[in-house]
């Protein structure tokens, strides 16, 4: 097992879920059963499944955990497009949300080649 919190890669995508939280609190109040929740819970997702990874026994599964995290950082990402596309995250946001989702995404596929390549 492994301290996730010593990875970059968690406390960049914890600090991510804090911004989208905040972002995403000033969104239309009749989001707050659509978009929101989706755009939270995906990013939430990103942080959680590195822990969980992190947790679990073997290094394959701790990749596996590494994928679902990947994923959910592309579903953030859409996420993020439909929200600056709807209006409700300005376009400086959105750019600095997305800059730090690619360098979160690179991270993750490094950590999965750097793990792999020691199977």
């Amino acid at each position: 097992m492994v301290d996730y919190k010593k990875y970059h890669v968690w406390q960049r995508s914890h600090q991510l879920v804090l911004d989208v939280y905040r972002i995403t609190s000033t969104f239309p109040k009749s989001e707050m059963f659509t978009i929101v929740p989706q755009i939270n819970r995906a990013a939430i997702s990103i942080p959680t499944n590195i822990a969980e990874g992190c947790g679990r026994e073997t290094q394959k599964e701790l990749i596996r955990f590494l994928y679902i995290s990947s994923g959910s950082a592309h579903e953030v990402e859409y996420l993020i497009l439909l929200a600056t596309d709807l209006k409700f995250i300005n376009q400086d946001e959105s750019e600095r949300l997305l800059t730090e989702l690619l360098e979160i995404k690179k991270m993750l596929g490094s950590l999965i080649r750097k793990i792999k390549s020691t199977l």
